[in-house]
This record gives C-alpha cells, structure tokens and sequence, in this order.
C-alpha cells in the first residue's frame, strides 16, 4: 500500500444552501451543544439567546470565552422556539453561529490511528450521535459523502452533544476517491456487514484504521464495499435483528480503541 501521494484534491460541487460548507448562519440549541460552541474558540458565535431560568449560566459562559463573546440576549421560551425548527428541544439556549472552516482530509487524517466513513448515513440524529461516540472513542475524524449526508444543523449538533466542536466532520466529492485517499495515507480501510464471515471481536483489526459504516437497510454500496481491505460483521445473540447505524459505530469504536491501545 503506497504511503506518499500528492496531496487529496476535493473536487466539489458548490455546496448547497444551508450545507456546513456554506457561509449561511445556523442555530445551535440545548445545553452541551451551546456550551461546546463557545468554548470552540474557532467557532464564530453571533448571538445567544437564553431564557431567564438560563440568562446567569449563559453570561458565565460568555464570558468565559477567549475571543468575541457574544452578548445574552433574554426571551421568553416560546420566542426561542420560532427561532429554532419545531420540536428543537433547546433548554433554554440558543446560539447562532457561523459554521466551522471545512476541515482538509489530509491535514485532519495525518497521524490518526481510528477514522469514521459514513456511506450515505443520511439522519442527522444518527450522524450526531456517530460524532459523539468518535469523540468518546477517540476517532480522529467522520468522513462523510456531500451531496448524501444531512446538513450540518442544530439538530445534529444536538445529537452530537458537543462533539461537533471536538471531532472533524469532514465532507468529501466523492466517497469512493476520499476511501482511496486513505489507502495512499496508509490506512486499513474496514467495513461493517452483516453477512460477513468474519466476525468483529474475534478478527484482528489493523491500524491505523478507517471503520465504513453504510445506511441503515441498505448498508454499503458496491463501491464501498469493493474498497474494502476487510468486512466484518458484529455478533449478536438474535440474527434476525440488527443494531441501529450509531449503535453499530459505537460498539465497532469500542473494539477499535482497544484493540489500538494493546498494541
């Protein structure tokens, strides 16, 4: 497997409107996601809004922040909520922000022992809580396709509990060329199948190590899965059932770590 290549080139399409790539202000909203936020000092917050139950721990956390601290303006909950999509769930904080610079795969990947792929994982709350098993796991990255993955928006960073601001989401052109990428950068590229025969726990896993996870129903596509060095399936004492896409990530996170750390 080569190690040295010239540099990965992206080639994109222009991003969409609303997409973490553009320049469009989102809304952040819940306790941990808003907290995450201001203490990112990378991240440009615009306005934080909290309710009076919320206005002293808000202050505090302005304040607390290095660079341009945002100024809490106080409302009623039901003004927050017309700010946010329905049913966000915001504790009584919202943060408006801009999003983070998009992270180069190259320079995020480089010196990392476990990354993330997601192959079309389109839910946010799924996608979010991927992020947030990386962070506990210690992934260095979660590699998404652009033009199949959800927009990055206050939902899913309510689902990833902060990690939005602690691990890369890195969004490539084509899945296919970013999978090849890694293998120039010398990682091991592992995909998750059901109906594999080797089995996750029991087969050795390399390192560094790219872990491909595919939707939830349809799993890995052809490409996907032909770019695999190896695919592993996770045991399980009912056949007939299967783990949803996040608690797939978190369990095969689980055995990456370790089996990282005992080598």
């Amino acid at each position: 497997m080569s190690r040295k290549h010239q540099k990965y080139h992206d080639h994109r399409q222009p991003s969409r409107s609303g997409s973490s790539a553009g320049t469009g202000a989102v809304w952040l909203f819940g306790l941990h996601a808003v907290t995450a936020a201001l203490a990112n000092p990378l991240r440009e917050c615009l306005r934080l809004v909290a309710t009076t139950e919320t206005a002293a721990e808000a202050e505090r956390m302005s304040r607390a922040r290095t660079s341009a601290p945002p100024g809490v303006e106080i409302q009623e909950r039901r003004d927050i909520d017309r700010l946010l999509s329905p049913g966000a769930v915001h504790q009584g904080l919202a943060l408006q922000v801009l999003p983070l610079e998009e992270p180069d795969l190259d320079e995020v990947v480089t010196g990392q022992q476990i990354v993330v792929v997601l192959d079309q994982v389109v839910d946010p709350h799924n996608v979010g809580a991927i992020l947030r098993s990386a962070a506990s796991f210690g992934a260095g990255a979660v590699i998404v396709q652009d033009r199949h993955s959800p927009q990055t928006t206050g939902v899913l960073a309510k689902a990833a509990s902060g990690a939005l601001e602690w691990v890369p989401l890195v969004r490539v052109g084509n899945l296919a060329r970013g999978l090849d990428r890694l293998k120039e950068l010398g990682f091991w590229i592992v995909g998750l199948d059901g109906e594999a025969t080797d089995v996750l726990g029991i087969k050795p896993l390399p390192s560094p190590i790219a872990l491909v996870l595919g939707a939830e129903g349809s799993g890995l596509r052809r490409l996907s899965r032909e770019a695999c060095d190896l695919l592993v399936a996770i045991p399980g004492v009912r056949p007939d059932l299967s783990l949803n896409v996040s608690n797939a990530a978190a369990v095969a996170l689980h055995e990456a770590r370790k089996q990282v750390s005992a080598t």
